[in-house]
This record gives structure tokens, C-alpha cells and sequence, in this order.
């Protein structure tokens, strides 16, 4: 079974997990983009979404599905998302598609966190795939070295040879070479440095259900 067909299948499985007459809180990427493409089919039972990115935005819209802004609408009873990593403990790594400031945000804003990925992005301890770390880009430089003390590698996020730009109007770092066995404190202390807006380790927001996807079919991994 490819990847592709892997996405489908986890964002087929997690209709199982929308709860019928309530807004919904909607994550971003390829994986994602599976999973609304299966929502826009139950699309009449739900009020609609609240998005975390302008790419996932358009393509509710574009399905007919209704976004709200999160400060329209109280507690989301799920938001669906999918990750970079994901730990058998259930903290993430998420930012490849530099959303994770928002996906933080909707994610803050429900009851469960549902991730959605394939068996890929399951492993010991997180860190092979790059940290992305949102930041001020006047503070760049500095948030550089200071990963670097941590050991770990950061390099501006570029998109045709310039910095990409995030919705929040932002910067991404991609840091490599760390190893996190204490998501918990590695979150805590990266987000007290000057200069981050949010860094791509979700472990306040962890998931509470991982849909894996398999080649036996879809795995639920609960935390």
C-alpha cells in the first residue's frame, strides 16, 4: 500500500471520530487534506470548522464547509490533525507545513486531539525529523546559537532561496540533530526564549488517539 493510499485511509477512519452537530477543529497537510475530502461527504451534519492555515481554509471553503474563527466558537469537542512524529506516548512533532502556531491554537481549543498519520511517523523518541520552531525573524541568529549549545543544527526554512512566510507573518527554524526524551521540558523551556512564537513539540497539546495507518489496515493507538 502506498503513502498516498495510507493518508486515505486514516482520513477515512477519522470520520469516526467527528462528532455529528458540532464545529470541528481542522488541522493542516497532505494527510489532512484526505481527511477533508472525507469530511466534505458528512459535511451536512456538521455546523463547519475552525481551520489552522489559509491552505486548509480554502479547501473547506471549497468543499462547502463552513470555516469559523476560533474566537467565534468556544471549546471544540476534536480537532484532527496530522504530525511529523508521533512518540508511543502520544507527543508530536508537527510545523512541516509551517502551521504550527495555529494547529497549537485550534488544538489548545479542544476536548481530544486526534492525530491521523501513517506507520511512518511512529517512533521511540522524537527528533530524526527536524524540530520547526516559529520566530521573530530579528531574533534568528540568536535562537540559532542557542540551539546549537542544545546540539542541535537550525537553519531558516527557504522556499526559492528566500525565508518562507508564514501566515502569522513569521520565520521558520528547522533544528536537526536533537533526540527528545522529555518533550514536556524541552517545550516548557523552548518557548521561554526570546523571539519564539511557538515551537513544533506538541506535548501540552499531545494527542489522545493516534489512527496509524498500515499496511494491515488502520491501527488506534490511545494515550
Amino acid at each position: 500500500m502506498t503513502q498516498d493510499e495510507l493518508k486515505g485511509l486514516v482520513g477515512q477512519a477519522a470520520l469516526q471520530h467527528v462528532v455529528p452537530g458540532e464545529i470541528i477543529g481542522v488541522g493542516t497537510g497532505s494527510t489532512v487534506n484526505r481527511f477533508i475530502d472525507a469530511l466534505a461527504t458528512i459535511k451536512d451534519r456538521l455546523p463547519g470548522a475552525v481551520s489552522s492555515s489559509n491552505a486548509s481554509t480554502e479547501r473547506l471553503q471549497a468543499l462547502g464547509i463552513r470555516v469559523f474563527d476560533a474566537n467565534e466558537v468556544g471549546e471544540l469537542a476534536v480537532y484532527i490533525d496530522g504530525a511529523d512524529e508521533i512518540d508511543r506516548r502520544g507527543f508530536m512533532i508537527k510545523g512541516g507545513g509551517a502551521a504550527l502556531t495555529r494547529e497549537k491554537i485550534v488544538a489548545a481549543q479542544a476536548k481530544r486531539f486526534v492525530c491521523i498519520a501513517d506507520e511512518s511517523k511512529l517512533v521511540d523518541a522524537l527528533g530524526r525529523y527536524p524540530v520547526p520552531v516559529e520566530v521573530i525573524p530579528m531574533a534568528t541568529q540568536r535562537l540559532v546559537r542557542q540551539f546549537a549549545a542544545l546540539g542541535g543544527t537550525a537553519k531558516v526554512r527557504l522556499i526559492d532561496g528566500v525565508p518562507l512566510v508564514t501566515d502569522n507573518g513569521q520565520h521558520i527554524l528547522d533544528v536537526a540533530g536533537l533526540r527528545i526524551t522529555d518533550p514536556p521540558g524541552f517545550e516548557s523551556e523552548v518557548n521561554q526564549w526570546a523571539g519564539v512564537v511557538s515551537v513544533g513539540v506538541f506535548a501540552r497539546q499531545k494527542a489522545a488517539v493516534c489512527l496509524l495507518g498500515t499496511a494491515g489496515g488502520v491501527r488506534t493507538l490511545a494515550f
